[in-house]
């Protein structure tokens, strides 16, 4: 099989067209139209179906697509490892939770592909339990995660990048004599349970009897932040900036007794075939945590 007919039809389904496609692969449409053609004949159904101006998979295009591009991966990962060359090319695939998303997964990628300018990347944003699932079943290559409350299988490798505290979160106006009393007391904004984080506040509260008078619960720490900041409550939250929140007038207070920490870092499969891609990211983003 030859992987241009599946590079084309790959093409032709994410841009939902076949000009677009020929646009992209520098080829006159006739020819995108051909390859699929012979694609289709090879495997012996229809792959795409027209709908208006628009070009989609059919069913049995739909079941082959993630393998086509899974395909695609692996030979542009191939023609990286017989390359006789420190550079790298082919994709990398990375998931990220939200706060890392928009501090260090961009500032590493753009150390990375100045290191490795034929690399290009794949990201998946969503919680850390999401995408801790998607490493070990090797559908992500890694991800920057915060470590889940149970061991990682032995299949799976992690580097811790920072371990942070629980504070309590507090619009700056506020005087606090008392971090527990003030929990106890002033409308409290809980950090979702069902997320790492959450399960480290709920379990500090409990051992220290505290029952706060919950106003909400909810997953994302700027929107947390942010209803903090406009005067709707507090907060008991990993502190996942060692800056200041931009544009929010919000103080952070230590805990006055031990508690545990939310530990964030970067997971990956030991078998993965881009193994020394993830070893290039993970170089790259201790740039930024040793600074």
């Amino acid at each position: 099989m030859d992987s241009r007919y599946l590079q084309s039809f790959v093409f032709v389904v994410e841009l939902g067209s076949i000009a677009e496609a020929a646009r992209r692969l520098d080829l006159t449409p006739a020819a995108v139209a051909q390859r699929v053609k012979m694609l289709e004949a090879e495997l012996g159904t229809t792959l795409v179906r027209r709908s208006g101006r628009t070009v989609g998979a059919t069913e049995a295009g739909e079941r082959i697509l993630a393998r086509a591009r899974t395909v695609l991966h692996e030979i542009r990962d191939l023609r990286s490892d017989v390359d006789g060359t420190d550079q790298l090319g082919g994709q990398l695939r990375l998931g990220g939770m939200a706060t890392m998303m928009a501090s260090l997964i961009p500032d590493a990628l753009a150390v990375l592909l100045n290191r490795h300018p034929h690399m290009d990347f794949y990201l998946e944003p969503g919680t850390s339990l999401d995408l801790y699932r998607k490493v070990t079943s090797g559908d992500l290559d890694a991800a920057v995660i915060a470590q889940p409350l149970f061991n990682l299988p032995k299949s799976c490798d992690w580097h811790t990048f920072r371990a942070e505290p629980l504070i309590l979160l507090t619009p700056a106006s506020m005087q606090v004599a008392d971090v527990h009393a003030t929990l106890q007391t002033e409308p409290f904004l809980r950090y979702d349970r069902n997320v790492v984080g959450g399960q480290l506040a709920d379990t500090y509260l409990r051992q220290h009897g505290i029952k706060p008078h919950q106003r909400c619960e909810l997953d994302g720490l700027a929107a947390i932040a942010t209803l903090v900041d406009r005067g709707l409550g507090v907060a008991l939250v990993p502190d996942w900036a060692s800056n200041d929140f931009p544009g929010l007038a919000l103080r952070k207070w230590a805990m006055p007794h031990a508690a545990p920490r939310r530990l964030v870092g970067l997971m990956w499969g030991r078998s993965s075939a881009r193994l020394r891609h993830v070893q290039a990211f993970l170089a790259a983003a201790e740039t930024f945590v040793q600074s």
